[in-house]
Order: structure tokens, then sequence, then C-alpha cells
């Protein structure tokens, strides 16, 4: 009589029965996540073909950006903020106006817009300041007004201070200077983590930051509304993986970056300096950033702008050409005259 095969112990049937519906459920989670991953990857090609450059490029020590020239006179250089690039700028008009009387140059900075942003490099704000100097530096510009907004103030800074022939005067607007407690900075710096945050950025960012979207540009602009001539700028280039990793790189750089150069403002007392920022901004503190840096650098002006938010340059940009006009010391013509609160 042939022998019956041993059952296996209850406890490792139950065992494998128990763990059945966990692999079931991580192989469905995986397939989410590369199905995610696919059309976001494709979502941010068709991003980038329905917004093609605008401008030129030029290549500085092995990386490719992207910057757009308009107008003739003294040399005016714009730097955005986070998460954004060129099209901010020119969404708002300023490139348009500024052009009329000064030789405007906007960069998409590494990572945004056009631009490359090599991982081989930690792009702090002075990195980032070197590449910008060198650029500058190949276009022929040297005593340029530079205006830096929100973490663009960081880079004119950076510039100002390690590559002073470059810059003749500084305008700063909605900067964040000084470090303090930001509780915001750590859940932003999530997908810029190796590994982890590549596939967060690839994956379950876009997806979110598309959901946000709403809430952060009524954050962003308020208690302004947000300007009809803010629907030209191209938010779909905002949500793709690679602009989502150079997003949160800066926010995970923020702190410490002010940190690290907050020893260094007393130097900027030799160019002019250009303080703007809205009363009301939703991001920052401005008293304890812009007005904190005015006290500082006595000789710099300090514009606060009532019922104003963060995006300065699109809710109020007259008020910052006139800022642009002062610190360049050209005047304006009549009709561009506008009067800014000290």
């Amino acid at each position: 009589m042939r022998a019956r095969a041993a059952s296996p112990p209850a406890m490792f049937a139950g065992r494998s029965s128990f763990a059945r519906p966990y692999a079931v459920g991580f192989g469905v989670a995986a397939a989410a996540l590369g199905v995610s991953a696919i059309v976001n990857a494709r979502l941010a090609a068709r991003a980038e073909r329905r917004n093609p450059p605008t401008g030129r490029f030029i290549e500085v020590e092995g990386v490719r950006l992207h910057y757009v020239e308009r107008g003739a006179g003294e040399p005016l250089v714009l730097l955005h903020g986070n998460g954004s690039m060129i099209a901010d700028f020119a969404s708002s008009g300023l490139i348009d106006i500024a052009a009329e009387r000064y030789r405007v140059i906007a960069f998409d900075r590494p990572g945004y817009g056009h631009s490359e942003r090599p991982r081989t490099t930690v792009w702090t704000d002075r990195a980032q300041a070197d590449l910008i100097g060198a650029a500058l530096g190949q276009l022929g510009v040297a005593g340029a007004t530079v205006l830096g907004h929100s973490w663009g103030c960081s880079v004119a800074v950076a510039l100002a201070l390690n590559h002073p022939e470059a810059v003749r005067a500084l305008v700063l607007a909605s900067g964040y200077y000084y470090p303090s407690v930001r509780a915001d900075v750590v859940t932003a710096s999530g997908p810029a983590i190796p590994a982890v945050g590549d596939i967060l950025r690839y994956t379950l960012s876009p997806v979110l930051s598309r959901l946000m979207w709403p809430l952060l540009t009524r954050k962003l602009f308020g208690p302004s509304p947000v300007p009809a001539k803010f629907d030209g700028f191209p938010k779909e280039m905002v949500f793709r993986p690679s602009q989502i990793r150079a997003s949160a790189a800066e926010s995970a750089l923020m702190i410490p970056d002010a940190a690290a150069a907050r020893s260094h403002y007393a130097e900027l007392t030799k160019m002019p300096v250009a303080i703007i920022a809205g009363e009301d901004d939703r991001i920052v503190d401005i008293d304890d950033q812009s007005g904190r840096l005015h006290a500082q650098l006595p000789h710099s002006t300090f514009h606060r702008l009532p019922g104003v938010g963060h995006m300065v340059h699109q809710s109020a940009t007259d008020a910052v050409m006139a800022a642009i006009d002062e610190a360049s010391g050209i005047a304006a013509s009549p009709s561009k005259v506008l009067h800014l609160a000290a």
C-alpha cells in the first residue's frame, strides 16, 4: 500500500494563504506605478513639443542653457524662482516692457524650462551663479542690473558676491535670505531623495502636482487674483519629472543656502540694491526676510506693495519695472513712471 504524501503543517499553509493577498497587492501597486510612469513620461514629452524653446542655447562648462534675449541698451538679467521658467517673466509682460530700453537676458535656470541640470553637480545658489556668470561672460555682458525673484534672489545675490564684474545693481523680489523653520520645505524636498525620489517624480509627484496646482497658484498670488495673463504660462512643463526634481532639490537647499549666505550680505554695499515684496506674501514673511535684509543694507531701498502676494512681477509688473529703473539709474519714460511706496 502506497504511503500518502505528508500534508504541510497547518501553520505553514496558513502563512502562505496570508501572504498571498499582500503579494497580489504589491503586484497591482507596482503595475499601477509603472503605468503612471509611462503616462507621465508621455505627458512630459507632449508638454515639450507644445512648448518649444523660444530663445537660444548656450553651452557653459558642459551644461546647455536656454535663454531669451530681447531689446538693446544696458543689460538686464532676469532669474526666475523655484519651479518656474522664462515663461513666467514672459507671461507677466516684464520682458516686453523692459526690452523697450534694456538688453534683456532671461535664463531658464538649470533643470527648468529647456535648460539641462546634470546630476553630477549639487546646484546650490553659488553653483548656479558660477554657471550664469560664465554664460554672461560668453555673451559679452558685464555690469548688468540683475533681478531675481524668490529662489532666483539667492542666485542673484551669489552672482553679485562672487562675480562682481557681472553685476552693477540688484533688484530682489520676494526673496528668502535668512534660515527659518519651514515645515513645507521637508515635504517639498521628497522627490530630491536619491532612488525613492526618482520613483516619486515619475509616478505620484506629477499627479499630486496637477491636483494641487489651483491651490498653489492661489497661495502664490493671494490675496491678488490670478491674472488672466498667467494663462499663458505653460503649467504642463512644471509637471515634468525633470523639473519636479529640480524644484525639490532647490527646496532642500533653500535653508542651508540662506544660512551660508547671510554672513556675506554686508559685502553688497558697493552696488545699488532695490528690495521689493508684497505686503501679503503667503510664501515668505517679508518682515523677517526682505525687511531684515533692508535693515542689514542701509543703502538699499525697500518697497512694500500693499494687497500683493508673492508673485509681484505678475501682480504689480509696473512697480517691479520702476524698481529696476531705480536700481539701474535709468530714467523711465513719463508714461512708465510709477510711485513706489517706501
